[in-house]
């Protein structure tokens, strides 16, 4: 059961938040709810995880997304990435994948949550693994090398909605005997192959920039440096070309695809039953996707948290013609699941997405993401994160 106090105290202690003025600020930041599933569902999310890394890892498919991706994403890097975000919807017939993000915020945010729902042990476990993958990541790229410093880096970092769990790491890796900073990257210097902060040398930078493949030309130091192999990155830009591409998902629900590239059927099988059908938005099809619309859901192959994506329903045709106009993919409709919760002495129907934080594979944390309307939004009373038990 939740335990608003107790979720105050965790916060208080891991990063020194007010509780009380985050509820405020945050009002739909979490839910009082908890969701359960069954051993089953979560077998079916963490086989059809461990089935998707098993495709990513075949040259035949690097060669494919590499191919459309960043000219920036092709630099091959030993470190994996942290924070992989499986999104899924639970259908009648077993969890369906939405997409894959590669910087998915709320991790540790769920890790308080867990606390206060009485998992205190689950939670100082989990603070000790993500620790733990950053020091992985850090020994994938240099070995015995004390790790020193990192930085937590997003645009104007201080505006982000997640930006409490921004202070919530700094503190965890300054527990752990890290040095950590937030910065904006335009904080950042380049000295020849080493990346400043404040005078101070970066070892390796906690992206949680929306700039994935570090083109823009406030990150142009933090790239340069990247490039020259002067600081670790993570997520770094050729995780998300291999991931959380949205075109990719074209691919990995596509039969005669996965034969193309060698994928074994069994292999197969697990993909085409737990990915949606996604598809290129043709200008030349466009009479059929308007036909269709309801069974669609268009989102931008770059895009990320919801933007600019759209219901096939609740179209309009001016936003239609936009899409036509290119960079979009279609999504097979899969209704996400429904959880009725006591918001306010009255019972309400939220929504909700299932997100498994993953790293090399592995399933570290789940979590739900509550909400009404299209897209998840953290705007809706009673809503918003939410722990993700399995039973």
């Amino acid at each position: 059961m939740f335990d608003r106090p107790a979720l105050n105290a965790e916060l208080l202690a891991a990063g020194n938040l007010d509780g009380n003025a985050l509820q405020q600020s945050h009002p739909s930041l979490f839910s009082a709810a908890e969701l359960t599933v069954s051993a089953g569902q979560a077998e079916a999310m963490a086989g059809l995880i461990a089935a998707i890394e098993s495709v990513v890892a075949m040259p035949a498919y690097r060669q494919r997304v590499l191919g459309w991706a960043p000219l920036g994403a092709r630099k091959d890097v030993a470190a994996r990435g942290v924070f992989y975000g499986y999104d899924f919807h639970l259908a009648v017939d077993g969890p369906k994948l939405i997409e894959i993000n590669t910087n998915a915020g709320g991790a540790l945010l769920n890790v308080c949550l867990l606390a206060a729902h009485g998992r205190r042990d689950e939670a100082q476990r989990l603070r000790q693994a993500f620790v733990a993958m950053f020091r992985e990541e850090w020994r994938l790229m240099r070995g015995e090398q004390p790790l020193k410093r990192i930085a937590i880096i997003d645009e104007n970092p201080a505006g982000q909605y997640l930006a409490p769990e921004f202070e919530l790491f700094r503190q965890l890796f300054e527990a752990h005997g890290i040095a950590a900073v937030v910065a904006d990257p335009a904080e950042l210097q380049r000295d020849d192959d080493r990346l400043l902060y404040r005078g101070a040398v970066v070892d390796l930078v906690y992206n949680r920039l929306t700039d994935f493949s570090l083109d823009t030309a406030v990150n142009a130091d933090l790239k340069a440096v990247f490039e020259a192999d002067g600081v670790v990155v993570t997520p770094h830009p050729q995780a998300h070309a291999l991931y959380a591409d949205k075109r990719n998902l074209m691919l990995l629900s596509d039969p005669a695809a996965l034969a193309d590239m060698g994928v074994p059927e069994a292999t197969q099988r697990l993909l085409l039953a737990g990915i949606p059908r996604t598809v290129a938005v043709e200008p030349g099809a466009s009479e059929a996707f308007w036909a269709g619309r309801k069974n669609w859901f268009f989102k931008p192959a770059a895009g990320f948290g919801s933007r600019a994506a759209y219901r096939g329903d609740k179209l309009t045709k001016r936003v239609f013609e936009e899409i036509l106009q290119g960079g979009y993919i279609a999504q097979e409709i899969v209704p996400p699941s429904e959880l009725t919760v006591a918001v306010a002495d009255a019972a309400q129907v939220m929504k909700l997405d299932l997100r498994c934080y993953v790293y090399a594979g592995q399933v570290q944390l789940m979590a739900a993401r509550l909400y009404q309307g299209q897209t998840t939004n953290f705007r809706t009373p009673g809503g918003g994160f939410a722990p993700v038990f399995a039973v």
